[in-house]
């Protein structure tokens, strides 16, 4: 949750601009005309898709890939070496999603463009994998093998449907909704920012959402496809989650301008 006991003033003002963009109104308080029904919608669907994230669990828990995270970082890093050593081979163009390649019978790009990876430079690519296996190792301790295998592969068949409308998918703004969750769950775990500035992880989700809101508003048609279907995990798990949070901080927001009115008539 982005909320907490500790969570400063500053933190609040960030959030604010979120509420403006999820439809909210913090004037006046909280009320049902004021909550959007796409946000009531959100709340529904996330209850409801946990809930059969839960049953599919109890009866087929042992039936998923352990430890994925590290399978996809191993893959990604063996596809890095294999292109480096032998570009000839065009790797990287054979693991693509490329959907006009799919409909032509190369249907093992709907799960290899997952291991390509996303840096081109040694360095940037060590560190990128080394990012996402802390980001997704966490994950998976804190929800279990099973709901991650879930999570990932939400992503992924988003990315493959985008792929299916536009003619072409990446793994990017999978990779991203592991963060934002990430971020939801560890808001105040702190990173090393150029190895120097401590970062806490809900200031770079925010700044990264910044992004992809701008990739929504600027980009063409294919890449607001990218965006909404591939983060379509993160609303499913988490979409819930979000919207009460707004509706909690709407509320405080309502109550520290009362608190604050009444001191000001009474000091006067």
């Amino acid at each position: 949750c982005l909320v907490g006991s500790e969570m400063c003033i500053r933190d609040r003002v960030l959030i604010q601009y979120l509420y403006i963009a999820a439809g909210f109104s913090a004037r006046g308080g909280f009320n049902k005309k004021q909550y959007p029904p796409a946000a009531r919608a959100v709340e529904k669907g996330t209850k409801r898709f946990m809930k059969w994230v839960y049953k599919l669990e109890r009866k087929f828990g042992r039936i998923c890939i352990p430890h994925l995270m590290l399978v996809i970082i191993a893959g990604q890093a063996m596809v890095y070496l294999a292109n480096l050593l032998n570009p000839d081979i065009l790797l990287l163009s054979r693991f693509s999603l490329n959907w006009a390649a799919v409909m032509h019978g190369e249907v093992w790009r709907l799960f290899t463009f997952v291991f390509i990876p996303q840096s081109t430079s040694p360095l940037g690519l060590v560190l990128t994998l080394y990012f996402y296996y802390l980001i997704g190792n966490t994950l998976e301790n804190t929800w279990g093998d099973f709901q991650f295998n879930v999570y990932y592969l939400c992503g992924m068949l988003g990315a493959i449907l985008a792929a299916a409308l536009t003619g072409y998918g990446t793994s990017y703004y999978i990779n991203l909704s592991l963060f934002f969750a990430f971020a939801m769950l560890y808001p105040d775990f702190q990173v090393l920012l150029f190895f120097i500035i401590p970062i806490k992880m809900k200031y770079m989700a925010l700044f990264s959402g910044a992004l992809c809101l701008i990739d929504l508003l600027m980009g063409g048609w294919s890449t607001r496809a990218a965006v909404l279907l591939s983060l379509a995990n993160f609303l499913l798990f988490f979409g819930g989650d979000f919207f009460r949070t707004v509706k909690q901080e709407i509320k405080y927001h309502k109550t520290r301008r009362t608190w604050q009115n009444q001191n000001r008539s009474n000091w006067r």
